[in-house]
């Protein structure tokens, strides 16, 4: 009882998965920046605002 059911078009699912597959192929090519190299370098560019570089 009071449970809401949010209806997920087929178009939004699709949507979803392709920017998951082009993140899984981002990441294959430019690798996440390793912590541990991070720390040594001090401020790097990271991909925390879902991606987009500013």
């Amino acid at each position: 009882m009071g449970q809401v059911i949010q209806f997920v078009s087929k178009s939004e699912r699709e949507r979803v998965r392709l920017i998951q597959e082009a993140r899984a192929i981002y990441d294959s090519i430019f690798p996440p920046a390793d912590p541990v190299g991070e720390q040594q370098i001090g401020a790097s560019p990271r991909r925390g605002d879902g991606g987009n570089l500013a």
